[in-house]
């Protein structure tokens, strides 16, 4: 890692280059992650959001996986802008190859994958770039983003530094490099500008209170779905029998024993408690977790399977709102942040193929296009390619049918007063025996002949 044998610090606290002194990035005078509460005063009370405890709730890995797997399905393509302002498909030997195959151990869907889980979980993501000879990018590594500091410089100058990252090919730890070798994809922003916030931050407690759920009804169940007993001895008895008792009593009858026949002796009753409908309520309850979840992640509950769809079906209509509220703005910003990381020179840039995302049924996409050819917006073969269907001969103009006419050439017709009819001659009075045609045959002549005119007029037009 020559390219980095300058910028090598030693400390977290305080790194150097030149005369200026690096210091950790953050708004309250240390380094994330700060303090970080579900509500005021969690941390006196020792209430604590593990990110690891809250990934094992079903809500929260649904979304993850959701976003993260529906941005990385999309094929990202090289384009250029062509002299008409349309991005066109493109192939370059500098830029191309990354963008197949952005490292040597991920291929393109599982890079992107981990971009997203990475901002989606931690609120960050960091790509590191690898350059050859030339200067050109040639592929990007996703880093730990808790092993990645930003460092901030007494002109504005942004470094990030690095710990010992095998598979990216850090073999030392605090290295320090410029921001313009790090990609840093940022979630939102709220306590600093290059500290990303993740949705775990919200919906937090929220997941814990639904594991707790599952964790209760797991034991309730496990105790073949009866709260509890309690055991009535007469008279007075010390702890040591009372947790003798208690403890016999689980043995023989809690769990899988329940239901066997118990014999009491000495007056000693038993009676099972009993469960109010409120508390019986889990699935509400489990319910409720799961759509605090979902709307920290902006996804429809019921794409996860929490509730019933919509009762209209319109998959397009469907797709297109989840994109709207949760892919778009990832999207866009992955788009963005690779033209600039990549230093894609103009006209080039990058964009995802959202075809793959909003895929229409095909009855709804023969309709579609079958509308765009017939009103000449498409080619036949731009339409064949979005059906992928090969190309036919003559199929590459776009076609509107011939008795359509411009604005303008009708406006002209009006605003041109109508040329004079001509009279016909006057026919002879009497006519020949051999003449069947009618007497007013000159006239409905001359009409025809006027309407060819108009015709005529409007087509040169």
């Amino acid at each position: 890692m020559g390219l980095f044998d300058r910028f090598t610090g030693t400390t977290l606290s305080l790194q150097t280059k030149g005369q200026q002194t690096l210091s950790p990035l953050s708004s309250r005078g240390s380094w994330w992650p700060i303090i970080r509460e579900s509500f005021t005063g969690a941390w006196q009370r020792n209430v604590e959001i593990n990110v690891e405890t809250v990934l094992t709730f079903h809500a929260v890995y649904a979304c993850i996986s959701l976003i993260a797997g529906d941005i990385s399905k999309m094929c990202l393509r090289l384009v250029a802008e062509d002299e008409h302002g349309i991005w066109e498909p493109v192939e370059s030997a500098a830029f191309s190859p990354v963008l197949r195959k952005p490292n040597r151990y991920q291929n393109r869907i599982k890079f992107f994958e981990w971009w997203m889980t990475s901002k989606l979980i931690n609120g960050n993501t960091y790509a590191l770039k690898q350059r050859d000879a030339r200067g050109v990018v040639t592929a990007l590594y996703i880093l730990d983003p808790m092993r990645v500091t930003p460092l901030g410089a007494p002109d504005g100058s942004v470094f990030y530094q690095l710990k010992r990252d095998a598979l990216s090919g850090l073999a030392t730890d605090n290295v320090v490099v410029p921001a313009r070798e790090i990609i840093h994809d940022i979630m939102c922003a709220l306590y600093h500008p290059l500290i990303g916030v993740s949705p775990i931050h919200a919906c937090g407690l929220a997941a814990l209170q639904g594991l707790k759920i599952q964790n209760n009804s797991y034991k309730f169940f496990a105790n073949g779905s009866v709260p509890g007993v309690i055991v009535t001895v007469p008279g007075q008895i010390t702890q040591l029998m009372a947790d003798t008792i208690k403890a016999s009593w689980e043995t023989n009858f809690g769990g899988d024993n329940f239901g066997k026949v118990a014999v009491l002796s000495d007056g000693m009753t038993a009676e099972g408690l009993k469960i109010s409908n409120t508390d019986a309520q889990l699935i509400e309850q489990l319910k409720w977790t799961a759509e605090v979840v979902c709307s920290c992640f902006h996804i429809p509950p019921y794409m996860i399977g929490v509730g019933p769809p919509p009762n209209y079906n319109n998959i397009e209509a469907l797709n297109q709102q989840y994109y709207q509220q949760a892919l778009q703005n990832p999207i866009e910003s992955i788009e963005l942040l690779l033209d600039e990381g990549l230093e894609l020179p103009k006209p080039y840039g990058t964009e995802f193929d959202l075809d793959d995302l909003l895929r229409m049924d095909t009855a709804a996409m023969i309709d579609s296009e079958g509308k765009a050819v017939g009103a000449g917006i498409k080619a036949p073969n731009e339409s064949r390619k979005r059906m992928n269907l090969k190309p036919v001969q003559g199929g590459d103009t776009p076609y509107l049918q011939q008795q359509n006419y411009s604005l303008s050439a009708l406006d002209r017709r009006d605003q041109e007063p109508a040329p004079a009819m001509t009279q016909p001659a006057a026919l002879p009075s009497a006519a020949s025996e051999d003449d069947d045609e009618p007497a007013d045959m000159a006239a409905s002549f001359g009409a025809a002949l006027h309407r060819k005119m108009i015709e005529a007029e409007l087509y040169a037009a």
